[in-house]
């Protein structure tokens, strides 16, 4: 029964990073598409400069 516990732990522990860079991809994400529009860059800047 001891290695049921420790093999659960280890899942556990997985799971949660796995969430935790799940979250932390949708949040950087969001501010990626999000700054973008406010502050474009490349081709749509040089268009809104003309």
């Amino acid at each position: 029964m001891l290695a049921a516990q420790i093999w659960h732990w280890w899942i556990g522990v997985i799971l949660a990073v796995v969430g935790g860079v799940g979250v932390l991809g949708l949040v950087l994400a969001y501010l990626k598409q999000v700054t973008s529009q406010r502050y474009p860059g490349g081709r749509r800047a040089r268009q809104q400069e003309l």
